[in-house]
């Protein structure tokens, strides 16, 4: 009699099991469209002429446009050296070197945000993105000793710089 009831009951349980465990997964469809993901300079393709490079470098670090002869300077200075990236770099810290129109040490730190938006905005023409703006802040509040003449040296020769 034993042997009957537990067949019964194996065979109940198999049937309950059965009609329990084959459901119809239901699952929620969303419409996603595709996005294509770029980094904010992706549409900087287009490398700068030396007098474009020059010219705006000046601009950037004194806010008046250079003159012809000093243009002409420079561009001799670039072709005399050969290397361009030597020679940018060596008329970066030129201009560094004649007193440009830069912010204090004093204002950069009263308010790093607008001091990080405005050398966006003046050496790479656009905004910075959240990350950008973040890791700009915490590197300026954790280095008391930066002066905006180093930062300003880092973004005219960021490769950024180089392209339009």
């Amino acid at each position: 009699m034993n042997m009957q009831i537990f067949t019964k009951l194996c065979f109940l349980f198999i049937v309950v099991l059965g009609l329990t465990a084959c459901q119809e997964d239901i699952y929620e469809v969303y419409e996603i469209n595709s996005v294509e993901v770029l980094p904010v300079n992706a549409q900087k393709n287009k490398a700068k002429t030396d007098a474009q490079y020059v010219s705006i470098l000046y601009t950037n670090f004194f806010q008046v446009p250079i003159g012809p002869n000093k243009l002409l300077e420079a561009l001799d200075a670039i072709r005399s050296i050969g290397d361009k990236q030597i020679s940018y770099d060596i008329i970066v810290s030129k201009y560094l070197n004649q007193s440009p129109d830069l912010p204090t040490k004093e204002e950069m730190y009263a308010d790093p945000e607008t001091f990080v938006y405005d050398t966006y905005k003046r050496f790479l023409t656009r905004q910075p993105t959240e990350a950008e703006l973040a890791w700009m802040l915490n590197y300026i509040t954790s280095n008391p000793s930066l002066a905006p003449d180093i930062v300003y040296l880092a973004f005219a020769t960021s490769n950024e710089h180089y392209y339009y």
